[in-house]
């Protein structure tokens, strides 16, 4: 094999181990946005967990509330439904769309619920509501907090699948894009309701 022959050989590995190199790097990211949509995922079960007992203790204070209750039984199954389905597929932008969507069905679902206790004066000084709540609290920040951490794994892997010469490997061997998880709801949806005790 002539000096011609070997500088080809090289170019061709060179452009091999580069290839691999790009290809592990975007493995890399994509199991670090699947493995933050896996602490989104913990904090959401923890929060569906707490919902039937938050549920349960307002039952018998709020008997004539049932639709308001029915409403956040009902979001909290669509959206126990739609994290399974996101946890199937993290960042497929389907099931980020329609864990986005339940979300904020449940959310809005919760703030009214969240609303209706200023009616119920001895619902602000049962312990165990109060204490639910506080824990519903502490887990929406740690949701918020785990959400953020996974749109910027997200972000991290699309920027480096759209960047030459990486979305040319990425094109080549199936790496789609991430959809980040956003809000779905209104900006008046967004606002906390005020709940006074």
């Amino acid at each position: 094999m002539g000096t011609v022959g070997w500088i080809i050989l090289a170019i061709i590995a060179v452009a091999a181990v580069w290839a691999v190199m790009i290809y592990n790097g975007l493995v890399a990211l994509r199991n670090r946005y699947k493995n933050a949509f896996s602490q989104i995922d913990v904090q959401l079960k923890r929060r569906y967990d707490l919902i039937p007992n938050l549920v349960e203790a307002v039952k018998g204070y709020m008997a004539h509330e049932r639709g308001t209750l029915e409403a956040v039984i009902k979001a909290r199954g669509s959206a126990v439904s739609a994290a399974q389905a996101a946890a199937a597929a993290p960042g497929d932008p389907a099931a980020m769309r329609g864990l986005a969507q339940a979300e904020g069905a449940l959310g809005g679902a919760l703030g009214r619920l969240l609303a209706v206790f200023e009616n119920y004066p001895d619902l602000k000084a049962n312990q165990n509501i109060l204490q639910v709540q506080e824990e519903l609290a502490s887990t929406e920040n740690k949701v918020a907090f785990a959400r953020q951490g996974y749109n910027d794994a997200v972000m991290a892997y699309n920027t480096r699948r759209e960047s030459f010469p990486d979305n040319v490997v990425a094109g080549l061997t199936g790496f789609n894009e991430a959809m980040l998880l956003e809000a779905t709801e209104s900006v008046e949806e967004r606002k906390a309701p005020t709940v006074k005790f």
